[in-house]
């Protein structure tokens, strides 16, 4: 499945190759991928599961966009931790479980500004939940690729 996939991507990527580095371009193929994937099923959150509204879990209730803001990042957690390990990032040289921690410690600092951005955009400016969301996707995507690539998952220089 890794071969076939990364294969696929790399047909793709002779245009591109002027631009930016393979690599580079893997991670914009399976984070945008992996991005869109979690718009999809925010938006099933919002719109069908929580239906705009608030979701009570008896010792706190979380407005609508905010649980399906925790949803859908659970399902995104574990579909770009495989992407990154095994298709983008596979010449680091660190352990599977250091990769896992790190990438989570990664992954918990983007939500938390997922959060707060979410609950500036939606709460106090009073904009739409989903435009909010799709202008905080692209906030943490440049954010998330700097930590993957310089901590999450090193690769030796040289």
């Amino acid at each position: 499945m890794k071969h076939t996939l990364t294969r696929f991507l790399d047909f793709f990527y002779p245009p591109f190759s002027r631009l930016m580095p393979l690599r580079t371009f893997r991670y914009a193929a399976c984070g945008g991928g992996n991005a869109l994937f979690g718009l999809f099923t925010y938006y099933i959150g919002y719109h069908y599961i929580f239906n705009k509204q608030v979701f009570d879990i008896g010792f706190f209730a979380f407005k609508p966009h905010m649980a399906a803001l925790f949803s859908s990042s659970a399902i995104t957690f574990v579909i770009g931790f495989l992407l990154n390990k095994y298709v983008v990032f596979t010449e680091s040289y660190l352990r599977g479980r250091i990769q896992l921690f790190r990438y989570f410690l990664s992954f918990a600092s983007n939500l938390v500004i997922n959060y707060f951005l979410l609950k500036l955009l939606v709460e106090m400016l009073k904009w739409n939940a989903m435009l909010s969301q799709v202008i905080t996707i692209c906030i943490v995507i440049g954010i998330s690729y700097l930590t993957q690539r310089h901590y999450t998952f090193k690769i030796k220089k040289g």
